[in-house]
């Protein structure tokens, strides 16, 4: 932040009606921050972006995903063990095929509210 901005707005703004003490004490703890900006990071690639949104409309097994995509195999594993790791998506085994599906409701709210901001005007 530039620092001639901060001491201006230091000597100009009383700052807001806001309780400060009570917005600090229910901030979110340290770790709770770190996760989250972690599962923005997720969301922050451009093919795992493709990968949920393919998820949202349907449960795709890694064949389906590589056609989708068209991507290799080894790339779609890749990066849907990093998506399960952070629970964005889960899977179903089938004999010896594998579905992948959106972890929960809140994934897909979360993608599809975001979405919605990106169209909003």
């Amino acid at each position: 932040m530039d620092n001639h901005v901060a001491a201006t707005c230091a000597d100009t703004c009383g700052g807001t009606d806001a309780n400060i003490e009570n917005v600090k004490s229910h901030l979110i703890n340290e770790s709770t921050a770190v996760e989250l900006a972690d599962l923005f990071k997720a969301l922050g690639d451009p093919t795992r972006v493709k990968m949920i949104h393919a998820l949202v409309q349907s449960e795709l097994c890694v064949h389906d995903l590589t056609q989708v995509l068209a991507m290799g195999q080894s790339a779609i594993s890749h990066q849907l063990r990093l998506l399960r790791n952070m629970r964005i998506v889960k899977r179903r085994k089938v004999g010896k095929t594998v579905f992948y599906s959106l972890d929960d409701d809140h994934v897909e709210q979360i993608f599809m509210l975001t979405l919605q901001h990106l169209k909003h005007e």
